[in-house]
């Protein structure tokens, strides 16, 4: 049997690779946020910057008192929380202004389209998260990070939209009592 040893800089080579990937998409995901929801940007980046630091805590947690390790793939499924953190705001973001295109008020359509988007966003997290149970249950080894990783974000995603909507609509609010 042909037996091939790999160096440990091999595998800090690929995680270094992989952050620099999560930045670059990081910094994608801000500057589209700004460039097409200006100041409601802010908030699709303030909540990554939330999960950021959610997740790491976490991570932290179950590294100190379960011996958590995260793997490769692990980062990658971190990398991949970024854009499904940005795509609850986005499909809420949207659904306001199909509502402000049928020429609702700021405040109908902030109440209408969350009402909308609620439900469209908790079917597709509810498939993220059964996704990864189910990559955790039948995959091996070396995607279970992944898994772990995706349904882990997914929850913490979740949590962050739920906190979160209420500040875009204050927001929005506000931005509609300048407008009068």
């Amino acid at each position: 049997m042909y037996k091939r040893q790999i160096s440990a800089t091999l595998g800090t080579q690929q995680l270094q690779i992989g952050l620099i990937a999560g930045l670059i998409g990081l910094a994608l995901v801000a500057i589209y946020s700004l460039i097409v929801y200006r100041a409601l940007g802010t908030v699709i980046i303030a909540s990554i910057a939330v999960m950021a630091v959610l997740t790491y805590v976490i991570i932290c947690i179950l590294a100190w008192r379960l011996g958590f390790r995260l793997s490769l793939a692990g980062v990658a499924g971190l990398i991949v929380s970024i854009g499904f953190t940005a795509d609850s705001f986005i499909v809420y973001f949207e659904r306001i202004r199909d509502e402000l295109r049928d020429g609702k008020s700021i405040t109908s359509a902030v109440e209408d389209g969350w009402g909308r988007a609620k439900r469209t966003i908790y079917i597709s997290k509810s498939i993220n998260i059964l996704a990864a149970v189910v990559l955790y249950i039948l995959a091996d080894a070396t995607v279970k990070g992944f898994a772990f990783t995706l349904g882990l974000t997914t929850a913490i995603d979740i949590l962050i939209f739920i906190l979160f909507t209420p500040v875009s609509y204050t927001h929005l609010r506000a931005h509609e009592t300048k407008a009068n």
